[in-house]
């Protein structure tokens, strides 16, 4: 053993060598986010430029964990990342969140508002 890593011999050359690489791991903070936004509508590649995370990462964990995004091809939800103060002041205007709905959600330092239209009904 060498830096606690299994050693190895080749057969053939008798070379030794150790398997170092044992794959990346992501903080499961990121999947789940990653997870929440595209159930938001937020597209892949949307995802992977908020995130910083590859959107071939996000498309395996949708298939490993079997998720389903609501088939309502109608509506594209809108996002903004803001600073606290960013928040504050979007919140503060009355106007914001007529007629709409939206969900906060924490990226770090700072928050990605999610809005989308309500559907009105006649």
């Amino acid at each position: 053993m060498a830096k606690g890593k299994q050693r190895y011999k080749c057969l053939d050359c008798n070379y030794h060598f150790s398997v170092m690489k044992e794959g990346k791991s992501i903080d499961p903070y990121y999947v789940i986010k990653a997870l929440q936004l595209y159930i938001e509508g937020v597209t892949l590649r949307e995802i992977e430029r908020i995130l910083g995370v590859s959107h071939v990462s996000v498309m395996n964990w949708i298939r490993r964990y079997n998720i389903k995004a609501p088939e309502n091809l109608e509506y594209r939800p809108t996002y903004k990342v803001l600073t606290h103060a960013e928040l504050v002041d979007f919140f503060s205007n009355k106007e914001t969140l007529k007629s709409s709905g939206c969900m906060i959600t924490e990226l770090g330092d700072k928050f990605m508002v999610i809005k989308w239209e309500r559907f009105k009904r006649n």
